[in-house]
């Protein structure tokens, strides 16, 4: 072991000068730049991506910004007036306003109603949004009166159960499909419709419509039918007439015998289950004797 660690003289010298070496090249690793490579900047370049990060910036900033949408100025809340700057006393006169019922339909308007200052009308304004029957209305057509006001009387009225789609269709509001419903409903029973108050069964056709008919045309040729006797009738005969099925029909024939027979047709809208708005139909079929 000895013999590995004794060195001679040249031999330490050696040593003591590769150590040396060593120390001098680490300093100038680290103390030195040896980089020849210089960095170029592009000056122009920079600043184009510079202004570009400061837009979206401002662009970020922008969006995260309350926004105003359109609104309609008649539906304004306490919350809404102040977001948009309104004073309280302001605010109170739209409210108030509008619990008259009455409606603002113009910025000129609101500008009346309200009092807010020239300025506030001017940045808010542009966001107010009225319906559009108030900022296109569409003219009404002009109907001319054709007719008299005298009602007309029962020879004067075209036979419902002969009337043809296209008679129908000049009564108004009954078009191409509503006609044609009338009449496919119409043939539904042999001999047609028993009375006018049976248009309450076409789908589609309101209350008005039923009156406008009414006003031109009645049943003056009713298809024949025997009548079924309310206090005789038995469930079996009840359930063939419209908008009675078996259950309505038990109920009818129990009401009956607890009353000990009906008196009047009225009594059957205590009947459970009893359609009320189609009694005016359903006597159609019945007789009390």
């Amino acid at each position: 072991m000895k013999s590995h660690f004794t060195f001679s003289k040249s031999q330490r010298n050696g040593i003591f000068i590769l150590i040396l070496l060593i120390i001098i090249l680490q300093c100038l690793y680290i103390y030195m730049d040896f980089s020849s490579e210089k960095i170029y900047v592009n000056e122009i370049e920079l600043s184009k991506f510079q202004k570009e990060i400061d837009s979206l910036r401002l662009a970020e900033i922008e969006e995260r910004k309350p926004k105003t949408y359109p609104f309609n100025p008649n539906y304004i809340t306490d919350y809404k007036g102040a977001a948009l700057g309104m004073t309280n006393e302001e605010i109170d006169r739209l409210l108030a306003f509008r619990k008259q019922n009455h409606w603002i339909n113009s910025v000129k308007q609101f500008q009346e109603v309200t009092k807010v200052s020239d300025s506030l009308l001017k940045a808010i304004s542009p966001y107010f949004k009225f319906p559009e029957w108030v900022t296109n209305p569409i003219p009404r057509p002009e109907y001319k009166q054709t007719y008299s006001d005298k009602p007309k009387t029962f020879q004067q009225k075209q036979d419902l159960n002969k009337a043809t789609a296209q008679e129908l269709q000049k009564i108004n509001g009954i078009g191409e499909v509503l006609s044609e419903r009338i009449i496919k409903f119409r043939n539904k029973f042999p001999g047609g419709f028993i009375d006018n108050v049976q248009l309450q069964d076409v789908y589609g056709l309101t209350p008005e419509a039923i009156e406008r008919i009414n006003e031109a045309f009645i049943v003056k040729t009713p298809r024949p039918m025997k009548k079924i006797v309310l206090n005789k009738a038995t469930v079996d005969e009840l359930v063939t007439i419209q908008h009675i099925d078996y259950n309505l029909a038990f109920n009818i024939v129990e009401q009956r015998q607890l009353r000990e027979g009906y008196k009047s047709f009225e009594e059957l809208k205590k009947v459970k289950d009893f359609p009320i708005n189609k009694i005016n139909i359903i006597k159609l079929y019945l007789s009390l004797d």
